[in-house]
C-alpha cells in the first residue's frame, strides 16, 4: 500500500525522472537516504514500472500518429496480438469493449508508411477480419502520466 509520501515521490518522478535524490528528499521532507530507500522499494514492488526518456517523434521520423480499430477472430487472436505487440511502430494495443476487438496506437513517418504497415503487417494476420484507421491532425495532449490521488488510507 502506498502512503502519501510514496505518492508524492511517484508524482515528482513521473514529471521529472531526472530529479536528484536531494530534490526528491526535500520535496517530501525526508533524508536523502530515506528517499532513496523509498524509491528503491517503489521500483522493486512495481509501483515505478520503469525509467525512460520521452522522445520527440518529429526527431525520429515518426511524425504521423494514427489509431486503428481492429476486429479479430477468436481463432488466431493470441498470435495476432503477439505479432502486433512485437512491432516498434505499435505504441499501444488495447483490448476494448464495443463493436471492435482492439484499439492500436501507431507512430510512423507518414501515410505511405501507415498504408504499408496496414497492408504488410496487420491485414495479412489470419485473425484480422477488419480495420478502421483514424489519423490525427494535431495532438493537443499526449502523456503517459497517471493521475495520482492522495490516497484514502493515509
Amino acid at each position: 500500500m502506498l502512503d502519501s509520501t510514496d505518492r508524492k515521490i511517484c508524482a515528482l518522478l513521473q514529471n521529472n525522472a531526472r530529479a536528484s535524490s536531494t530534490e526528491v528528499a526535500q520535496a517530501v521532507a525526508l533524508s536523502v537516504s530515506a528517499a532513496n530507500e523509498r524509491i528503491r522499494r517503489l521500483a522493486t514492488t512495481g509501483a515505478i514500472a520503469g525509467w525512460r526518456a520521452v522522445l520527440a517523434p518529429d526527431q525520429f521520423d515518426a511524425n504521423l500518429c494514427a489509431f486503428a480499430l481492429i476486429d479479430l477472430d477468436y481463432d488466431g487472436e493470441a498470435e495476432a496480438v503477439a505479432a502486433l505487440c512485437a512491432r516498434d511502430e505499435v505504441q499501444e494495443l488495447h483490448h476494448i469493449s464495443g463493436p471492435h476487438s482492439y484499439l492500436m496506437k501507431l507512430r510512423l513517418a507518414d501515410t505511405k508508411a501507415l498504408n504499408d504497415f496496414l497492408n504488410n503487417v496487420v491485414k495479412p494476420l489470419p485473425a484480422v477480419s477488419r480495420t478502421e484507421t483514424i489519423i490525427t491532425l494535431d495532438t493537443a495532449k499526449e502523456t503517459s502520466a497517471i493521475a495520482i490521488s492522495e490516497g484514502a488510507n493515509d
